[in-house]
């Protein structure tokens, strides 16, 4: 049995620029420790190894990569988020959108009277649905 499962979100070097990005998005959300890359590497001195974010008792673990992986973010994997308001729905879109892509504009799909999907600044998806 897992003791614990996580979301692994690897970025190119902006893992830290990301890690602020959703605190400031989620303000129940809670930065765990940010351990860097030291001279001694693997990673290039200063870069994330690890860093974590609590958001409503998921937490989501962030690194930079020093390896050409030839992949990134892909909609395939999404983060869902459920929202409680028109309010924080139009706010969550309309930050995530910013400098990324809509794949579903926000709207009624049927299964959802508001829903969008998107693509952040950084690559990850996310799918908003308001409850």
């Amino acid at each position: 049995m897992a003791t614990s499962v996580r979301t692994f979100l690897m970025f190119t070097g902006r893992a830290e620029e990301a890690l602020g990005f959703y605190q400031s998005l989620f303000p129940e959300a809670v930065a765990g420790p940010l351990h860097r890359y030291g001279p001694e590497g693997p990673g290039p001195e200063g870069s994330v190894m690890t860093a974590s974010l609590s958001v409503a008792g998921h937490t989501l673990m962030m690194t930079d990569t020093f390896i050409d992986h030839g992949f990134t973010f892909t909609p395939s994997m999404s983060l869902f988020v459920d929202c409680a308001s028109d309010e924080e729905i139009d706010r969550l879109f309309a930050a995530l959108s910013d400098g990324g892509s809509v794949m579903m504009p926000l709207g009624n799909y049927g299964f959802s009277r508001r829903f969008a999907w998107v693509a952040d600044r950084f690559g990850v998806n996310w799918q908003l649905n308001l409850v």
